[in-house]
């Protein structure tokens, strides 16, 4: 694979954080916080794409690079789609990496982690997934599950994602976290299918990938990030950062 393309797509539409990137967190934006985890991971350059002059500024006064996109996308995949159009319309970077803009605690070596699966050339998308600990995350609708078929210690082909509780019976339970590392010719094709049903219905994007018949491998990892999604979340990353600073 060739140095990968690093992504973090941004946008100012948050309801229950109103302006989130632009929340402070140790003394800097959280878009800028996930900036520098997504640099500190060292796999490849960085950019924050965005519609938002807000955002740019922000990341641009940090040193960040940053890539005007369209204020229409639905997705986060496909505003990095349009991203990595215009950064790199040769297609030198041929693995895009998509960094959620609200994990600011997230560990750089997750970053990384991500795109190992991608050294199997089966593999059209690889993700995260860390153990379910927290009792009361194993039945939370906003805590996305995946479930899969162990291939090697820590990685696992996907079956299917659900916000369920799934599967069933004693084990373990796999939160997926919502980092991706794209093949770039399965992210061309995954922004230009359809909805899927099961997509729609669960409100997960990733099954359309599956029920196109795309494979998603996911590695396992002991770092446990977060979204950073309403103001207990921003309190507790606050937390969380000050804390590093302080170690």
């Amino acid at each position: 694979m060739s140095t990968p393309l690093v992504l973090i797509p941004a946008r100012m539409q948050a309801t229950r954080l109103p302006g989130k990137p632009l929340a402070d967190i140790a003394g800097e934006p959280m878009i800028v916080q996930v900036w520098r985890r997504a640099v500190e991971a060292g796999i490849g350059p960085v950019a924050v794409a965005t519609d938002a002059p807000e955002i740019e500024a922000a990341v641009s006064r940090a040193g960040g690079r940053t890539v005007r996109t369209r204020a229409d996308h639905q997705s986060g995949s496909d505003r990095i789609a349009e991203a990595a159009g215009i950064l790199d319309p040769e297609g030198r970077h041929d693995v895009v990496v998509n960094v959620q803009g609200d994990f600011p605690t997230i560990d750089p070596a997750s970053i990384a982690a991500v795109v190992a699966p991608l050294e199997d050339p089966a593999v059209d998308i690889a993700t995260l997934a860390f153990a379910i600990t927290d009792e009361a995350e194993r039945t939370h609708p906003d805590v996305v599950k995946v479930v899969g078929t162990e291939i090697a210690p820590g990685r696992l082909r996907a079956l299917y994602f659900s916000r369920a509780t799934v599967p069933s019976g004693d084990g373990t339970l796999l939160h997926h976290v919502g980092i991706y590392a794209y093949r770039r010719a399965a992210l061309a094709r995954f922004v230009a299918l359809p909805p899927s049903r099961l997509e729609e219905r669960e409100k997960l994007e990733q099954l359309r990938a599956l029920e196109a018949g795309m494979r998603i491998d996911v590695a396992i990892t002991a770092d446990q990030p977060f979204g950073v999604d309403n103001p207990h979340h921003l309190e507790r990353a606050r937390s969380i950062m000050i804390g590093r600073m302080r170690a």
